[in-house]
C-alpha cells in the first residue's frame, strides 16, 4: 500500500493569507502546508480520504489520473469544497464513488445540489454514486476498511483503517470502543493542530499519548497550524517513531 499526503495543514493552510507569522513566512517547502488530505493506493486501486478547496492543485500535484472513489471524514469545508473538482475523473470514468455519514452526504447534497440533480441536470456537473457510511466495515477493492468514531468538540468524525493503517483527523476525543479498533496497524495517522490546547482538536501532546497508546510502529501527524512551529524544529522533539507529514510525502506499508 501507498500513501500520499496531499495536503497536511489546518482549515487555513500555510502560509495563512495575510500572515507575518516567521512559519507563515518560512521557505523550507516542509512549512508549506494545503488543506488535509491522502491518497491511499493499493494493487490498482486508488481512494481519496476528503477533497478540500485545494484538491485540483493537489491532483495535478502528484500527477493523479484515476481515482476509484472519495471519502469523507466530516463535512466542514476544508474535507469537501473541492468536490465538484473530481470533473475531470468523471469526464473520463463515469460516475465518481462517494462515501460518507449520511449526515455528511445532507450537508453535500445542499452545498452541491447540481451534482446531485437528477432532472434538467447541467451537462457539464459531475455525478456520483453514493455509499451511506455506518460503523460497519465495508470493502474497497477487495480491502476491508473499518470506519472509526471520534469527535471533533461534539461533532462524529469517522477515521478509516485500511489494514495497517489508520488515518484520523479533526479528532479531540475518542472514545475507548474506536480506539481498540486501532489496535495492531502498523502505522497511524493523527491531527495535532498546535502545542497549546484546543477546543476540538489534539494537540501535540495529546496526539502524542493517543500515539503512546496504539503503539503503532511508526505515526504521522497531519492537519498542522502554523503555531505547532517550524517542521525541523518540531520533527527533532518528537519520539524516534514520530514524524511530522508534509505535503507530498509518500510512505508504503
Amino acid at each position: 500500500m501507498k500513501v500520499t499526503f496531499l495536503g497536511t495543514g489546518t482549515s487555513q493552510g500555510i502560509p495563512i493569507i495575510g500572515s507575518n507569522h516567521p512559519v507563515c513566512l518560512s521557505d523550507n517547502p516542509k512549512d508549506k502546508r494545503l488543506r488535509v488530505s491522502v491518497l491511499v493506493e493499493w494493487d490498482s486501486y486508488a481512494y481519496v480520504v476528503d477533497c478540500g478547496p485545494d484538491f485540483r492543485y493537489q491532483m495535478l500535484r502528484t500527477k493523479c489520473t484515476k481515482i476509484d472513489g472519495v471519502l469523507f471524514t466530516h463535512e466542514h469545508s476544508d474535507h469537501i469544497a473541492g468536490l465538484d473538482d473530481i470533473r475531470p475523473f468523471f469526464f473520463k470514468q463515469g460516475d465518481i464513488p462517494i462515501y460518507a455519514h449520511e449526515r455528511v452526504l445532507k450537508s453535500l447534497h445542499k452545498r452541491f445540489d447540481y451534482i446531485f440533480e437528477t432532472e434538467n441536470k447541467y451537462p457539464g456537473a459531475p455525478t456520483v454514486t453514493e455509499f451511506t457510511i455506518n460503523d460497519s466495515p465495508f470493502k474497497l477493492g477487495g480491502m476491508e476498511v473499518v470506519p472509526v468514531n471520534v469527535y471533533h468538540n461534539k461533532l462524529q468524525v469517522y477515521g478509516f483503517r485500511f489494514n495497517d493503517f489508520a488515518y484520523i483527523t479533526d479528532a479531540k476525543t475518542i472514545p475507548d470502543i474506536e480506539a481498540e479498533k486501532l489496535k495492531g496497524v502498523k502505522v497511524l495517522v493523527v491531527n495535532a493542530l498546535r502545542k497549546e490546547p484546543h477546543v476540538s482538536h489534539f494537540n501535540l501532546d495529546e496526539a502524542l499519548d493517543f500515539i503512546k497508546l496504539i503503539n503503532p510502529e511508526r505515526a504521522y501527524l497531519t492537519h498542522i497550524s502554523h503555531l505547532l512551529g517550524f517542521h525541523d524544529e518540531v520533527q527533532q522533539t518528537l519520539p524516534k517513531n514520530v514524524f511530522l507529514a508534509y505535503d507530498n510525502l509518500q510512505i508504503t506499508i
